[in-house]
């Protein structure tokens, strides 16, 4: 494929897939906080949501950036779409500030910067290679375990930990549900080329998908409206999940990753920068939040 083809039809569809994303996630920030709030899981907020056209509106517009997504995919390479997919954090935290007609706070936005340039960093140089969607064999239950462990030890976060802090729980065991949707939805698509619209039900996989999909969009809506601001949760989220999905197909599905010393070396630089600007977030939105709540406004920095 020629590279004219890939900047003019590739890249614009991931820019505007991502600011597709990004716009969906400021509607939804915003328009969860109108609902009440109910237990972490309880599906009944799905019901208060869907009477809200407006949150039903950004469902449509996740769908279109879904469909530039796999437009960008079809003509261009994962590892240039990828990297442009995650500016959905500053798209989204450009919509959010836009919405509560504020400026965008400079801190959240090098916070989000980082989130964003780091895991671009790390996948251009992991470079993910295969595209596995068999499980090779390999034992399951090891990473499994870490990442069952991962999100509750999250979710306890969310009760230990103050204001945005605990937010920032919520989102790391969303982010490691949505990379688990992802990582299977390969083996799912997977066994449906090979065999059929019926072979998927004769395995495991598509029903854990089936479960495990609904709760991460259902702990997402949860964890926009806990978080006083979005930034810290989308930028979370963005970056959680693809790694959560990368180790799953390194690990079960018999994907590479490039990893000679020097590429290792700038994986953990990259590693580095996203928890730095993670951390850069939370500390940011919790000030952000005293703030906000000392002036008694409604609304969000981004």
């Amino acid at each position: 494929m020629s590279s004219g083809t890939v900047l003019g039809v590739a890249v614009p569809a991931a820019v505007v897939g991502a600011a597709s994303f990004g716009l969906a996630s400021a509607i939804q920030h915003r328009v969860t906080k109108q609902v009440p709030q109910v237990a972490t899981f309880s599906p009944r907020m799905f019901w208060d949501l869907v009477r809200k056209p407006i949150w039903v509106l950004s469902i449509g517009t996740v769908i279109v950036g879904l469909s530039l997504q796999v437009v960008a995919l079809a003509f261009g390479p994962l590892v240039l779409v990828q990297p442009l997919l995650v500016t959905s954090v500053l798209f989204g935290a450009a919509f959010a500030a836009w919405f509560a007609q504020r400026r965008m706070d400079l801190v959240l936005a090098l916070g989000a910067l980082c989130c964003a340039g780091g895991l671009a960093a790390f996948l251009v140089l992991a470079r993910p290679s295969g595209q596995g969607s068999e499980f090779t064999g390999a034992p399951v239950l090891p990473l499994a375990v870490v990442l069952g462990l991962l999100v509750v030890l999250s979710l306890l976060a969310e009760r230990w930990l103050p204001g945005e802090f605990g937010v920032v729980g919520l989102a790391v065991a969303t982010g490691v549900l949505y990379g688990v949707t992802a990582g299977l939805m390969r083996v799912v698509a997977g066994q449906f080329r090979t065999g059929g619209l019926v072979e998927p039900f004769g395995h495991w996989t598509l029903y854990v998908v089936c479960v495990v999909g609904p709760m991460g969009f259902l702990l997402s809506q949860q964890t926009f409206q806990r978080g006083r601001l979005m930034s810290p949760s989308l930028a979370v989220i963005t970056t959680v999940d693809p790694l959560a999905s990368a180790a799953i197909g390194v690990s079960w599905l018999g994907e590479e990753i490039a990893h000679s010393p020097a590429i290792l070396a700038g994986e953990a630089v990259a590693a580095a920068l996203m928890v730095g600007g993670i951390a850069v977030l939370a500390r940011r939105s919790e000030q952000l939040g005293r703030e906000l709540a000392a002036q008694e406004e409604p609304g969000s920095w981004g």
